[in-house]
């Protein structure tokens, strides 16, 4: 299960789907059960994007690494 949540397609479906919910809920449903759907999903969606960022990092870490080995 932890390697299918941490698959891009699946992070990126997370990210943009919960940032179209949170940014929606609070015209869609109103009162404070709506901001507080758009609260959570939006810190759904920020979690996301931050695994997106730190997989995108350790991916160019990965191929710096390697390009240096190859010109030793």
């Amino acid at each position: 299960m932890k390697s299918l949540l941490a698959s891009k397609p699946v992070l990126w479906f997370l990210f943009l789907f919960n940032l179209v919910v949170a940014a929606v809920a609070p015209f869609v449903v109103d009162g404070t059960q709506g901001a507080m759907t758009g609260v959570g999903m939006g810190v759904v969606s920020l979690g996301a994007g931050a695994s997106l960022f730190k997989s995108r990092g350790q991916q160019q870490g990965r191929q710096g690494h390697g390009a240096h080995r190859q010109q030793i």
